[in-house]
C-alpha cells in the first residue's frame, strides 16, 4: 500500500516546477508571447529594407535621367481644353486647375453612379422575391448577363452602339421636358432663375438649360447598369437572410408585399446589405477611371494628357494613386459609419 501513495510534492506539482521558480521560465525560443513579436519585428524590418531599396533605386534612376521629383510644372499653362467640365477651365490655366476640373468630373460621375446603381440594384434585388414569375426571371437574366460581360465592353457598347446611333434634329427622341439626341441629353430647367424653359430646337441645334454629353451619359449608364447588377445580388442576399417568419408576421398584420418588404424586411436586412454595398461602391469609384474609353474627361483622362505633355510620369501617377485612395477611403469611412448606425442593437 505504501507504493500507491503519491508524495506531497508531486500533488503540488513540485516536479513540474511549481516549487522552483527557475524551472517555470522556458527558453526564449519557446516563449509563446515573445516569438510572435520577434517574427513581426523581423518581417517589418525586411519590408522597410525592401522599401528603402526600391526608393533608392528609383531616386538613382531618376537622377541619372535628370527627372528628379518636381511639382513646379503644376503652375505652368496646360495648353489643352476640356470639352465638358463641372469647374470652369481654359487652356491658359495651369495644370493643377485642369487636374482639379478632371477630379470634379470624376466626382460627378461617381456620385450620380452611386445613386443610380443603388436605385437599380435595390429594385432588382427586391424583384427577386416578387410573386410575378416573369419579373423574377427577367431580373435573373439581367444580373447574369451583365455580371459576365466586362465593363469596358459594356461602355463601348453604350457609347458607340446606342448613343452615337441616336438621331439629331427633329428626329431626336423627345419627351416632356427631355430630349435625347446624338449631341446629348437635354433637360428642362430654370432659365436665369426665373422661367421654366424646356429643350428648344434653334437652327437645327437643340438647346436647353441643362445638357449632358453623350460621353457622360454612356459612362453613367454603363456604371449604373453594371454596378446595379452586383448590388442586386447584395440586396437579394440581405433579404434572404431575414427569417421567413418575419414575412408571415407582416402578412398576418395585413401588410401587402411592398409594405412588408419596406417596413419589416428591409430594416432587418440592412446590417447584412450595407457591408456588401461598401465593396460595390468602392468598385464603382475605381471603375469610373474607364471613362477614358468613351472620351469623358475625368481625372484619369486629364492626367494622361498631362503626362504626355509634361513627361512627369512619376508625379502624375502619385497624384492619381493618392486621389483614388482618398476617395475610396472616404467612401469606406462613410459606409462603415452607416453600418454602425443600422446595426441591430441587442437588448
Amino acid at each position: 500500500m505504501g507504493s500507491n501513495l503519491t508524495p506531497p510534492q508531486l500533488r503540488r506539482g513540485g516536479l513540474n516546477g511549481g516549487d522552483n521558480p527557475g524551472l517555470s521560465q522556458p527558453p526564449w525560443w519557446r516563449n509563446r508571447l515573445l516569438i510572435p513579436w520577434l517574427v513581426q519585428a523581423l518581417v517589418g524590418f525586411v519590408l522597410l529594407l525592401l522599401v528603402a531599396f526600391l526608393l533608392g533605386n528609383l531616386v538613382r534612376n531618376l537622377t541619372a535621367a535628370g527627372l528628379l521629383l518636381s511639382w513646379r510644372w503644376l503652375g505652368q499653362p496646360a495648353g489643352f481644353d476640356i470639352a465638358e467640365s463641372v469647374l470652369p477651365f481654359q487652356a491658359e490655366m495651369p495644370y493643377w486647375r485642369g487636374l482639379l476640373a478632371g477630379l470634379g468630373n470624376t466626382l460627378r460621375a461617381v456620385s450620380c453612379g452611386l445613386i443610380g446603381a443603388t436605385v437599380v440594384g435595390t429594385l432588382a434585388g427586391m424583384a427577386n422575391f416578387s410573386s410575378n414569375g416573369l419579373l423574377r426571371r427577367l431580373v435573373r437574366v439581367y444580373v447574369e448577363l451583365v455580371r459576365n460581360i466586362p465593363l469596358l465592353l459594356q461602355l463601348v457598347f453604350w457609347y458607340f452602339v446606342v448613343f452615337l446611333s441616336l438621331p439629331n434634329g427633329l428626329a431626336a427622341l423627345q419627351g416632356p421636358g427631355v430630349v435625347l439626341a446624338k449631341s446629348g441629353l437635354y433637360l428642362a430647367g430654370f432659365h436665369n432663375g426665373l422661367h421654366w424653359v424646356g429643350p428648344q430646337l434653334v437652327n437645327d441645334v437643340w438647346q436647353a438649360p441643362l445638357r449632358l454629353s453623350v460621353e457622360f451619359c454612356a459612362l453613367l449608364v454603363g456604371l449604373v447598369v453594371y454596378s446595379g447588377a452586383y448590388i442586386a445580388e447584395v440586396v437579394r442576399g440581405g433579404i434572404a437572410s431575414v427569417p421567413a417568419g418575419q414575412w408571415e408576421a407582416a402578412s398576418s398584420l395585413g401588410l401587402g408585399w411592398l409594405a412588408s418588404i419596406r417596413h419589416v424586411v428591409i430594416p432587418q436586412a440592412l446590417p447584412v446589405i450595407v457591408p456588401g454595398l461598401n465593396t460595390q461602391y468602392i468598385s464603382l469609384a475605381k471603375n469610373s477611371s474607364l471613362a477614358v474609353a468613351v472620351g469623358y474627361a475625368d481625372l484619369y483622362a486629364v492626367a494622361e494628357t498631362t503626362l504626355n505633355q509634361t513627361g512627369r510620369a512619376v508625379e502624375v501617377i502619385i497624384l492619381l494613386l493618392g486621389t483614388y485612395l482618398v476617395l475610396d477611403l472616404l467612401i469606406s469611412a462613410l459606409m462603415n459609419a452607416l453600418n454602425q448606425f443600422v446595426r441591430i442593437k441587442e437588448r
